[in-house]
């Protein structure tokens, strides 16, 4: 897969090798060559990394464009102990992000954090706070092949592996982990239909998504079942060469501002066998959405019901067989949790970045925080559990990839495991911040909160748990 991608002319938009030499052409520089030889912890640059190299200066440094006063390191002002961090700058190819990547994995990776640099992280607290769905700087993102990165090439997708996708991922969440959350749902959609539907389908429905000229909603959960999604009530009826549709999904990323929404509905009797899987397209007569919902985080991205009364879908829309819809929805959701999980480890990176340089600027007692070793201990845990999620992500995708058999266990082994991790190492992060970590002027706040949802969505991590020991039962 990774080679058809470098053997393409370039001339088909999506390719991101092609996207990479856009960047060069244009003098938009990565970030990779930034980073201080020193910096090899995490693989990321500091506030100094970037003196005398002609970049833009991240956070905290003389001559960076921001609404902050840049700061001495060592001297606090009067607000706080260092400029508020809004664009961390956790990239670099050295160990271990780009650990156990081939070269093209590592460009890709590379597009991907200078995007997320340069793109999102100076907007991810506009975004949050006025609660913005960033629709021009996603198709920005679709033009490097982010819209539809391992939907196949024909209909315009990247065509790449599960791994390539995760590692994309980490690298664009680290500047918005909640747009770069939706970009994932978004991706599963487009898979889903590029997977299961027919010829026409796919060229009807994936090129749009894949330029993100259209956005996907994935519509699988109701007021009335959340984990045990196959007790789901949203009922199509066929008459003649339509469904009627009728009944709500609940949490949907994306709603109402999304033009194509993959519904898993009931077109058969009880359980799973009886769902089927329906493109609903927004403007449908019939289709409805709710009021936005007010969330903690992922504020990038709208939430809200979809509700279908009477609605009439062509029968021509349904992907795949009827009875088929939820194995459809669980297959999509088996690659959902490698992305969600990744995204996740996006957040958990930028935030280890973001808390060893308020370490090596705040001052207490009269000497840096950093010179503490409780909390270098707490620093070294948090890397060691941040690159432990990331092997165990990374693992599972292969797994997934290859269709092996204990694929599902591990993608949700890896789901449950770095999800918690993450948050936990968010978390602590926000701690070892003190009382700046608390406010919105500082970065690391927003990791926390778009990071919690992680461990709820595409499966709750109690039914991951469920998930893996029932595999292991049966073995």
């Amino acid at each position: 897969m990774l080679g058809s991608c470098s053997r393409c002319l370039g001339a088909r938009l999506g390719c991101l090798p092609r996207g990479l030499q856009a960047l060069v052409q244009t003098s938009h520089r990565s970030l990779i060559s930034c980073i201080d030889r020193k910096d090899r912890l995490l693989g990321a640059g500091g506030p100094v990394s970037a003196r005398g190299r002609g970049l833009p200066a991240p956070f905290g440094h003389p001559g960076v464009s921001s609404p902050f006063r840049p700061v001495t390191p060592g001297l606090a002002p009067r607000s706080g102990p260092s400029t508020p961090a809004r664009l961390p700058v956790p990239v670099s190819h050295h160990y271990p992000a780009s650990m156990g990547l081939n070269e093209e994995q590592k460009e890709f990776q590379k597009v991907a954090f200078d995007f997320a640099a340069q793109e999102m992280a100076p907007n991810m607290a506009e975004w949050d706070q006025k609660e913005l769905f960033p629709v021009d700087v996603m198709r920005k993102a679709a033009q490097l092949g982010f819209g539809g990165v391992y939907v196949r090439t024909d209909v315009g997708g990247s065509g790449l592996s599960r791994l390539d996708t995760s590692v994309i991922f980490e690298a664009l969440a680290t500047g918005c982990t909640s747009t770069t959350a939706y970009i994932s749902i978004h991706n599963m959609c487009a898979w889903m239909i590029d997977s299961f539907g027919n010829e026409e389908q796919r060229h009807r429905f994936c090129p749009p998504l894949c330029t993100m000229e259209k956005f996907a909603s994935y519509c699988l959960t109701e007021p009335g079942s959340g984990s045990d999604a196959a007790s789901l009530l949203t009922s199509a009826k066929r008459q003649g060469d339509h469904y009627i549709l009728n009944g709500s999904k609940a949490f949907i990323s994306g709603a109402g501002e999304s033009d194509i929404y993959v519904v898993m509905c009931r077109t058969g009797g009880p359980g799973p066998k009886g769902i089927s899987c329906i493109v609903v397209e927004k403007g449908t007569p019939g289709l409805s959405f709710g009021k936005k919902e007010k969330k903690v985080g992922w504020n990038s991205q709208p939430t809200r019901a979809v509700i279908f009364e009477d609605c009439a879908v062509p029968v021509a829309n349904r992907i795949g067989s009827e009875g088929q819809g939820f194995l459809i929805a669980v297959k999509g959701l088996n690659g959902g949790r490698i992305n969600i999980a990744s995204c996740s480890l996006g957040a958990a990176h930028a935030s280890i970045i973001l808390t060893r340089d308020h370490l090596n600027v705040r001052k207490q007692f009269g000497e840096p925080l950093a010179s503490s070793q409780y909390l270098q201990f707490k620093l070294a845990d948090m890397a060691t559990r941040l690159v432990a999620s990331r092997l165990m992500i990374r693992n599972a995708a292969v797994a997934l990839q290859d269709e092996r058999k204990d694929g599902v266990a591990l993608c949700s082994m890896a789901k449950l495991f770095a999800t918690d991790e993450c948050f936990a190492i968010c978390n602590q992060a926000l701690q070892m911040h003190g009382g700046y970590g608390y406010l919105k002027d500082y970065a690391v706040q927003q990791y926390v909160r778009d990071s919690r949802v992680h461990q709820i969505l595409e499966g709750s991590n109690e039914v991951m748990r469920m998930l893996i020991s029932r595999s292991l039962l049966q073995e």
